[in-house]
């Protein structure tokens, strides 16, 4: 094999455009005290990147520059991935109006408490728009995608398939389950926009309620003490406790009521309102 030549050498260094002493440069640097703090980082301290890392070093008293922590930090494969935020599709703003009927749309949302012994647990509500009546509150300390889904499948056999369901942006309710079953039982899931509550404005007053009346007002040592309190709310939320929106009647003498009213006016205007029956419900009530 032929000896490589010096003016070979010098050639290539012209073509490439780079210099011979930077050919020839051998880094003098020693990183392995800050290879050892950066190690020592990460191995007890967890969820923190780069410049927790850095900050710490400074404070600690070492004189280093970030740009050769970072690059170190690099080669030691301790770069922190970054969770990438999921792009939800655009929600349109919609108003938020009562339904012409029981049965039409529903509000949905999740609540989180503790037990005594810290312990976590969430509470998953379903409640119809139309006189605020709670269908179902489910218990437990995880609820899944697959969990609400058979409270909805519960409620649909009971009282009858909604247009609609209003919900947040949670990851039970836009998880791809969730979206089959919507579109396998022809049922529109109303999404609010991020960060506005106020556009699913009646489950989150009835939330309200139920947090200062159950989970506030009590200390629950299990779940069956949950359920039990919660399933009594329940009972006097819906046929004793007078609503508001309801002209002072509770949801289901509400909707008793309504259901009268709707088989004594003919078929064209059942319907076609919810006002007429707010006023008469209300008119009957006081005239008892």
């Amino acid at each position: 094999m032929r000896k490589e030549r010096p003016k070979d050498i010098g050639k290539a260094c012209r073509l490439l455009n780079i210099s011979r002493s930077s050919l020839h440069y051998q880094s003098v640097k020693n990183d392995e005290a800050l290879i050892e703090l950066l190690q020592h980082l990460s191995n007890n301290i967890e969820g923190e990147g780069f410049w927790k890392f850095y900050n710490r070093l400074r404070l600690q008293g070492h004189k280093v520059n970030h740009k050769r922590v970072y690059r170190v930090y690099k080669q030691l494969g301790l770069r922190k991935k970054r969770k990438a935020k999921k792009r939800l599709p655009t929600r349109i703003q919609e108003k938020l109006e009562v339904p012409a009927a029981f049965t039409q749309t529903w509000s949905i949302d999740f609540m989180s408490d503790a037990l005594s012994n810290g312990r976590k647990f969430r509470s998953f509500n379903v409640i119809d728009d139309f006189n605020r009546e709670v269908l179902f509150i489910e218990t437990d300390y995880s609820l899944k995608s697959s969990r609400m889904l058979w409270v909805l499948r519960h409620l649909k056999a009971r009282y009858g398939k909604p247009q609609r369901i209003r919900m947040d942006n949670g990851p039970e309710f836009i998880a791809h389950l969730a979206q089959q079953w919507s579109k396998a039982n022809e049922i529109d899931f109303k999404y609010i926009q991020p960060g506005k509550p106020a556009q699913n404005a009646y489950i989150e007053r009835f939330n309200r309620t139920y947090r200062e009346k159950v989970l506030d007002s009590y200390l629950f040592d299990n779940l069956n003490e949950v359920r039990e309190v919660t399933d009594e709310f329940i009972k006097d939320y819906n046929n004793h406790r007078p609503h508001d929106g309801l002209g002072g009647l509770p949801p289901v003498l509400y909707r008793q009521k309504w259901e009268r009213l709707s088989q004594a006016v003919p078929d064209g205007l059942r319907y076609a309102s919810a006002t007429p029956s707010l006023h008469y419900a209300h008119q009957e009530h006081n005239d008892q």
